[in-house]
């Protein structure tokens, strides 16, 4: 093999390995709205002049917008001003999962909405509920509940992020520490039977832990799309969830396999 072909197999290969990192990266962007070379860095295992290829690639892409140090999503002042989320794919799926979601909530109860689209689905068909407790983090979820007169809806403090549209933080870690709901519906960017939940970055994993604790059943809402797929920080394996709210794309297989492990499977259709 002459030099030539060497080099274009390095270059392949090198590609195949930054492709999925791009990705990554991209999804925490999503999540958190901005970040910094070097936490990228550091979480990515790669020296920071990889991250900034990566970042510059991104923003050739027209994803982001590189500053000094670090970068930033692009677009996000439309989305907050609107409040509307990033994520928009797979809405048909989402809005079936909150149907079935919001069918199990009944007058009277205490619950918890995490931030996200599903989970804002949720909210949308609670409206007609009443005298719903509802504890979010989300506050597009906060304004669409909080115009219900019989409701009470109460939000932690924390740090603002706008992609999501959400609070994290200690101070909304410490805040649900005093809380106690009847359910949760938890929202996520991957389950896998082996990886277990999933998620972009470490920012919300101590919130979510949080919630978790402070919840008696905990539902997660996850369309099927995210089912046999990792992101980059792990929350916990099943144990944690009592009932997966998903749509008729799951596997037949991979249904009976939550089943078998104790997790019941709730299918919107």
């Amino acid at each position: 093999m002459d030099s030539k072909t060497d080099n274009d197999s390095s270059e392949s290969m090198v590609g195949l390995l930054s492709e999925p990192r791009r990705r990554r990266i991209l999804e925490w962007l999503q999540e958190e709205g901005s970040a910094r070379v070097r936490e990228l860095a550091s979480a990515f295992h790669v020296s920071e002049a990889t991250i900034r290829q990566d970042l510059e690639r991104l923003e050739n892409d027209g994803f982001i917008t590189r500053e000094h140090g670090g970068a930033y999503l692009n677009p996000v002042a439309p989305q907050v001003g609107t409040m509307t989320l990033h994520h928009q794919e797979n809405m048909d799926k989402k809005r079936k999962i909150g149907a079935l979601a919001a069918g199990l909530v009944k007058d009277g109860e205490t619950l918890i909405l995490d931030a996200g689209t599903t989970t804002t689905e949720i909210a949308m068909r609670l409206t007609t509920r009443r005298n719903l407790t509802l504890i979010t983090n989300a506050l597009n979820i906060a304004i669409i509940l909080g115009a219900v007169p019989t409701f009470a809806v109460h939000m932690p403090g924390g740090q603002f992020k706008s992609p999501t549209l959400s609070l994290s933080g200690d101070k909304s870690v410490e805040y649900f520490s005093n809380i106690f709901a009847g359910k949760l519906f938890l929202a996520t960017a991957g389950v896998d039977l082996e990886a277990g939940l999933t998620y972009p970055s470490f920012a919300d994993l101590q919130l979510k832990e949080a919630m978790i604790k402070a919840a008696a059943h905990v539902y997660l809402v996850a369309d099927s799309t995210k089912i046999g797929r990792s992101s980059f920080t792990r929350l916990s394996s099943l144990d944690v969830i009592q009932s997966l709210i998903t749509d008729d794309g799951i596997p037949d297989r991979v249904a009976r396999e939550f089943e078998r492990r104790g997790v019941e499977v709730l299918i919107a259709s």
